[in-house]
């Protein structure tokens, strides 16, 4: 993760009201897709919550939840509510 970035914490359900549109420049974590297939498995297992670190067109945001879904494009989180992988920085254990 960015050493300057300052995520603003959300709630899950607020992602439905982001916009992923706007280019953003970042450092992606190199193993993201490794990080995020696991972190999907533990999810769906033992409903293990990860922080997700993303950037909406409002800038850097961070939610506390678990992964249900992880497609080519994009995760999936409880709720139907998706989140780009493209825009997503990093993901840790909580």
């Amino acid at each position: 993760m960015q050493e300057t970035l300052n995520p603003t914490l959300v709630e899950k359900e607020a992602i439905a009201n982001f916009s992923f549109k706007n280019a953003v420049n970042f450092k992606q974590h190199p193993d993201i897709l490794k990080k995020l297939h696991s972190a999907t498995g533990l999810g769906n297992l033992s409903k293990v919550k990860y922080s997700i670190d993303f950037y909406s067109d409002s800038g850097p945001k961070t939610v506390q939840t678990t992964i249900w879904a992880t497609g080519n494009k994009f995760i999936c989180l409880k709720g139907g509510l998706w989140i780009p992988i493209s825009k997503i920085i990093d993901i840790r254990h909580i």
